[in-house]
């Protein structure tokens, strides 16, 4: 069976006992960029490597594309290596952030086709929750030798946010909080407020109170609310920094709806340029 949004932890748990699985430990703290190696280094998922969302999954040399831009296919091939990766291979996901830097990676393996991805629901809570095995040790991996491509289709840039913006034939969707997104609040970027026309969709509307996902039927039925029945082809996901707004996209992929794009430099690749508008709702 091919796990390609969310995963259980029993069932999880059959796959690492099978040795047929690729975990990957996501943890990250934006205000303490070292607390999710060092979290993983105490005990993580058996056999699970580490996603650094600063070094591993972004390429913070690039200016202009936000706090968080992409790597390039060659970065992201050869980290993909390093973990042996092999196509057509089960990868799960997990983080203790509710699934918002897990989602991340999930994102990106699906953007260079390969599907066989899910996040763990409820992440490292969850698992721990049920009382199941960790280890401290670093297992070594042999390595690969894979070359991916992003698929460029899956993406939106600053030009078409900016035209089809303007002609309404772009639906942003912005999955900050309601504060950050109305304005009252930036306590990351230097500017506070959203892209002009945007639509919030906070990534905590995806959640129960556990911390594990909505039901695909509950979570169709409040995006397509949401959407207005607009087609998920004319949807960007965004929030910050292009993180967190891949929880959107796993969340809509849940409830069946799939075709949104990710405008990946979000609000804080928006803001690089003082000439773009900006709107608040205070």
């Amino acid at each position: 069976m091919k796990f390609t949004s969310l995963i259980s932890v029993d069932a999880l748990a059959q796959l690492i006992t099978a040795n047929a699985v690729l975990v990957v430990d996501c943890r990250f703290d934006l205000g303490d960029t070292a607390q999710g190696r060092r979290e993983y280094v105490q005990a993580h998922l058996p056999g699970a490597v580490y996603a650094d969302l600063d070094l591993d999954l972004s390429d913070r040399s690039r200016s202009g594309l936000g706090r968080h831009p992409f790597v390039s296919d060659a970065d992201f091939s050869k980290l993909l290596s390093r973990w042996g990766f092999v196509a057509g291979m089960q990868v799960v996901c997990y983080d203790s952030a509710n699934a918002s830097m897990a989602a991340r990676l999930w994102w990106m393996l699906r953007a260079v086709g390969h599907d066989a991805v899910a996040v763990l629901d409820g992440g490292y809570a969850a698992w721990v929750h049920a009382g199941l095995a960790l280890e401290q040790a670093e297992r070594a991996r042999s390595h690969s030798d894979v070359e991916v491509h992003f698929d460029r289709t899956k993406f939106v840039d600053f030009a078409e946010v900016q035209s089809d913006r303007s002609a309404q034939g772009l639906i942003l969707m912005d999955a900050r909080p309601g504060p950050r997104f109305r304005g009252e609040l930036e306590p990351i970027d230097p500017v506070a407020g959203h892209v002009p026309g945007a639509i919030n969709r906070p990534v905590a509307d995806n959640l129960r109170a556990d911390g594990s996902f909505k039901s695909p039927e509950q979570l169709r039925a409040e995006f397509t609310a949401l959407l207005r029945d607009r087609p998920p082809t004319e949807v960007a996901a965004m929030c910050g920094s292009g993180v967190t707004a891949c929880h959107n996209l796993l969340a809509m992929h849940h409830a069946g709806i799939d075709g949104a794009r990710l405008f990946a430099p979000s609000w804080s690749g928006w803001i690089s340029d003082p000439a773009r508008p900006v709107a608040t709702c205070v």
